[in-house]
């Protein structure tokens, strides 16, 4: 397989409905066209969603890291990128990178995913899958080199303020809250100025333990230099827990 074999690319328009008022990209958004593209990429290889039904597993994303160096807005053309770049510790690398319609880097990204037990709801140890996947699929760039990383919620400022009880549109295929609701829940607790009049720069944000269908989500916030920490829990258990900076 050639390098440029190794790495699948969509082009499109930025439509409507996934920008906000000031017809930006919402990084929600983003998180759906990373996913859909994510799974494309999976299925030409021999590892997408289908050919993990096989064996009763499927992908779950665990932690993400997102650099908005501009945000493209409704009606640009843009170009998203993605490829896999094998194991790191236990988690499977993926990375993405949108370009604007002159082929400037305007989005990175990288993202850490772990192998799921459908029928069991419990992950798996990376060995179930390793000899199923075909390493020659491996791209060996770097949209961000280093992968994200843990996210601790800070204690000083904190303060719950919403409670989201899942529900028909935030489940996906596996039967979980899909994990682009987790920044639309999250940046729904922000204030309103905030996110509509300034852009996140940077989001990385760690999937703790999946959310089924009925379940309430406490959601607690946090300020930090630059941005907010946002935690959501059931039962008083860390579910995710999002840090966005936001530029002026």
């Amino acid at each position: 397989m050639t390098e440029p074999q190794k790495k699948t690319v969509s082009r499109f328009p930025v439509a409507c409905y996934d920008t906000d008022v000031a017809h930006y990209l919402k990084p929600g958004s983003f998180m759906d066209l990373a996913q859909e593209l994510a799974n494309v990429s999976a299925d030409s290889l021999g590892f997408g969603f289908d050919d993990l039904q096989r064996y009763g597993m499927a992908w779950v994303l665990s932690r993400m890291h997102i650099e908005f160096r501009s945000l493209p807005r409704w009606k640009d053309v843009v170009e998203l990128q993605t490829w896999h770049k094998g194991f790191e510790g236990p988690f499977y690398v993926r990375d993405f990178r949108m370009l604007d319609a002159v082929g400037t880097p305007i989005v990175l990204a990288t993202s850490s995913w772990l192998v799921f037990d459908v029928a069991a709801r419990r992950l798996l140890r990376r060995e179930h899958l390793e000899e199923k996947l075909p390493m020659d699929t491996r791209y060996p760039e770097s949209a961000i080199d280093v992968p994200c990383d843990k996210i601790v919620m800070p204690q000083e400022g904190l303060e719950e303020v919403a409670e989201h009880r899942v529900s028909y549109s935030d489940v996906d295929f596996v039967g979980h809250a899909n994990n682009a609701r987790y920044v639309v829940w999250a940046m729904d607790c922000l204030d309103y100025e905030t996110v509509s009049t300034r852009r996140v720069r940077s989001l990385r944000i760690n999937f703790n333990k999946e959310i089924r269908p009925g379940e309430s989500v406490a959601i607690f916030r946090a300020p930090v230099e630059g941005g907010w920490v946002v935690e959501g829990r059931v039962e008083d258990r860390s579910s995710f827990c999002a840090e966005f900076i936001f530029g002026s």
